[in-house]
């Protein structure tokens, strides 16, 4: 069904209050899991409140927190997020690198003593929507294995950025460095795609095999020694060089319910205005995209981004989708905490 985004925000904000989360973190969980399903990545967003309430329940996530943030040099900021939610300590730290980008030229924020933070492009957006480009880096849970290995060492590890449109419909890059996303797989089986570990069903009915799995339970890296490479820079600069926790000292969002993620992230903002007129930058994108979806020879081209804001019109229009599935996730949550939901 679809809801309304009014709506649909109320819902998330009295299941919150309900779960014993304090008003300053609501907020900005409520708006990275709208955004999130409004952009149709239903895997970041009110799908993920059951698991969420369940680790404040336990105190893995810390409700209320305190996060500490200080300045470690003009371009350089670190936050203590107190074992709060990841979204929150996120966002602070993207609108500080923003902050640090407008009086420097660039502003880098390491978090750490965080959890699980959502999805990336979230966070890169509130770059570009202040005319910057905005790059969101976190570690996560080890379920990746190394390359040519069959053991999981490292998290999936995601990677964003976003670059502004003068019609603000900016290019956004969202991506794992495993071969698939953890919330993927975990959607499959939502969905009874995954018949078992390595193989799932295509659109016909027929099994097929999933190249992404090394075992049950541990995904590849994404191309190989490729995307080892890139997880390892991700780990060394959100959770090596933030003084977050490492690989293995890092919590299960799901096994580890009563222990804090110890996630790290990093957040970079990029001033464009620092490099030429941000109406020049503008024209200089649109350039980059003629030459990239124009040659082709295909009508299907489209650039990183565009779906998710056609997704984001859509919604918008129409109301947010939510699965069926989620939806009854949702309803058992309410009843559990005894609140009455009022969708229409």
């Amino acid at each position: 069904m679809r809801i309304d985004q009014h709506r649909y925000r109320k819902v998330l904000e009295d299941l919150l209050a309900a779960g014993g989360v304090d008003s300053a973190q609501a907020e900005n969980v409520v708006d990275n899991l709208t955004w999130c399903d409004m952009a149709g990545r239903r895997n970041h967003g009110i799908e993920r409140l059951p698991i969420l309430l369940k680790r404040v329940g336990t105190g893995a996530i810390k409700c209320p927190c305190n996060p500490q943030i200080s300045r470690l040099a003009p371009a350089v900021g670190r936050i203590n997020a107190d074992c709060g939610f990841g979204h929150h300590a996120a966002k602070l730290g993207m609108n500080l690198a923003c902050e640090l980008a407008a009086e420097t030229g660039i502003g880098t924020v390491g978090v750490h003593n965080s959890n699980f933070l959502g999805a990336g492009a979230y966070y890169v957006q509130l770059a570009a929507d202040r005319g910057m480009i905005g790059i969101a880096l976190s570690n996560s849970f080890p379920k990746v294995a190394a390359h040519d290995g069959i053991k999981p060492v490292l998290g999936t590890n995601p990677l964003a950025f976003s670059a502004p449109r003068a019609d603000g419909l900016s290019i956004i890059v969202d991506m794992s460095t495993a071969a698939m996303a953890g919330s993927s797989v975990r959607e499959a089986i939502a969905k009874d795609h995954m018949l078992e570990p390595g193989l799932a069903i295509n659109a016909n009915g027929a099994p097929i095999l999933v190249p992404a799995l090394a075992a049950a339970g541990t995904l590849l890296p994404a191309a190989g020694a490729k995307g080892f490479g890139l997880a390892i820079l991700v780990e060394l600069l959100s959770a090596v060089l933030t003084g977050a926790g490492v690989a293995q000292e890092v919590a299960s969002m799901y096994a580890d319910l009563d222990r804090p993620g110890n996630n790290g992230h990093l957040l970079l903002a990029i001033d464009i205005s620092r490099w030429m007129p941000i109406e020049q930058f503008h024209h200089r994108v649109e350039t980059l995209a003629s030459m990239l979806t124009t040659p082709t020879g295909s009508e299907n081209v489209r650039l990183p981004g565009d779906a998710r804001w056609a997704e984001i019109a859509r919604s918008e229009r129409e109301g947010i989708l939510i699965e069926d599935h989620i939806l009854r996730q949702i309803e058992q949550l309410a009843d559990s905490l005894g609140v009455a939901l009022d969708w229409r």
